[in-house]
């Protein structure tokens, strides 16, 4: 059985030109808009002065980002989490699989931008519409999930268990993001996810107040 591989600078394939150039305007827009909030609030940061730090259009930026809250939120985990879920083994239980992948994302993520992802779920518990459009976005990957978990199981991506274990574990990472936030980061957050899938394949029964849990699956959970 082998890890889960997430591409990064070193295992990524080459960029083109045109895609190195739209990815530079990318992070560009993006490095701006950290160092704007960090400086002076999320609110009175403007897609203007984002535009002229980022030394693009207005335009531009919107070209890349339909909202201002899409800027602190995008990433491009989606498309990975579904290629690294049909990568892990087809017997392998699904949780077991979603283990794996989340726990390593969340590792690589929090290793490369620690900064980032401090800011991001900060401003995700302090700011509404960042909070609404994180979660219009999780819906995205909630549907992936229920694709990836259907085809392991055999259900259909409609099936209400399918759409109830998808959805819920969406809440769940949502709610766990928040709570890593609101207690100022002080916790392991993949040592949170962890528990996280725990508490939803085994429930209260199978786990300590640590989180910890012997109980690998539950009930009418998909497998």
């Amino acid at each position: 059985m082998t890890a889960a591989r997430i591409p990064t600078a070193e295992t990524a394939p080459p960029l083109g030109l045109r895609e190195r150039k739209k990815l530079k305007t990318r992070l560009a827009i993006r490095e701006a808009t950290y160092r704007l909030i960090r400086e002076q609030g999320y609110e009175a940061t403007t897609v203007e002065q984002i535009a002229e730090a980022a030394e693009v259009s207005p335009s531009t930026v919107f070209r890349y980002f339909p909202t201002k809250e899409d800027i602190v939120l995008t990433d491009e985990f989606d498309p990975l989490l579904e290629s690294e879920l049909r990568e892990r083994p087809a017997d392998e239980p699904i949780v077991e699989s979603l283990r794996v992948v989340l726990r390593r994302a969340v590792s690589l993520g929090f290793a490369e931008e620690p900064e980032v992802s401090r800011l991001r779920t900060k401003l995700m518990i302090e700011v509404p519409a960042v909070r609404s459009r994180m979660l219009e976005s999780m819906s995205v990957t909630g549907g992936i999930l229920c694709r990836v978990i259907a085809e392991r199981t055999g259900r259909e991506p409609g099936d209400l268990e399918v759409r109830t274990f998808s959805m819920g574990l969406i809440g769940a990472l949502t709610e766990t993001a928040a709570y890593w936030a609101e207690r100022d980061h002080r916790d392991d957050l993949p040592t949170l996810v962890d528990r996280t899938l725990s508490m939803l394949t085994s429930g209260f029964a199978g786990a300590d107040r640590s989180g910890k849990s012997s109980v690998p699956s539950g009930p009418g959970m998909p497998s």
